[in-house]
């Protein structure tokens, strides 16, 4: 595989000319979305739904926690809006999707949220500080730089717990 790809996604190469750090951020976080999408999608629907992993999550489950991540970190964390269940993708201490909700509603919600980041994004300065919330645990805010760094490092850590899922299903499918 080429430098600077992630399967069929390109990444933001190092010599890549970006007009701002935002843009960096944007491209890394839509990479990572993308291709956590295409490794799901690439997967049979038995796969998509099913497990391999003594954990027991599901690459559904993981593109729903994507989701809620994003959700969590970024609206109710540091924008502080009202969000009525900031952990809806757990049940019983695990990740979670409901039996009825389609891989492609699922995809759709990550991608919804994709585009909410990036709307999030463009109103605010990386230096800006997040709205205190119950996010934070009675901690103080961390900036949305901060926050963004560790969305890239959650995006990159699961992107490649689907490379071994996916990786498992062809070697034993």
């Amino acid at each position: 595989m080429p430098v600077g790809t992630l399967g069929s996604v390109d990444l933001p190469s190092p010599t890549d000319s970006v007009s701002s750090r935002v843009e960096l951020f944007e491209r890394y976080l839509d990479a990572f979305r993308a291709e956590a999408i295409d490794k799901v999608r690439a997967l049979s629907p038995r796969e998509q739904r099913g497990t391999r992993l003594a954990s027991g999550w599901t690459p559904v489950e993981l593109l729903c926690h994507l989701a809620f991540v994003e959700l969590r970190w970024l609206e109710w964390g540091f924008e502080g809006v009202e969000v009525v269940d900031p952990w809806g993708d757990r049940r019983d201490d695990r990740w979670y999707v409901d039996e009825g909700l389609s891989t492609e509603a699922v995809v759709a919600r990550l991608e919804a949220q994709g585009a909410r980041t990036r709307q999030i994004l463009r109103r605010h300065d990386l230096s800006e500080i997040g709205l205190p919330s119950a996010r934070w645990d009675g901690e103080e805010p961390p900036s949305l730089e901060r926050i963004l760094i560790h969305l890239l490092q959650e995006f990159a850590r699961h992107v490649g717990h689907l490379d071994i899922v996916a990786e498992l299903a062809l070697t034993d499918g």
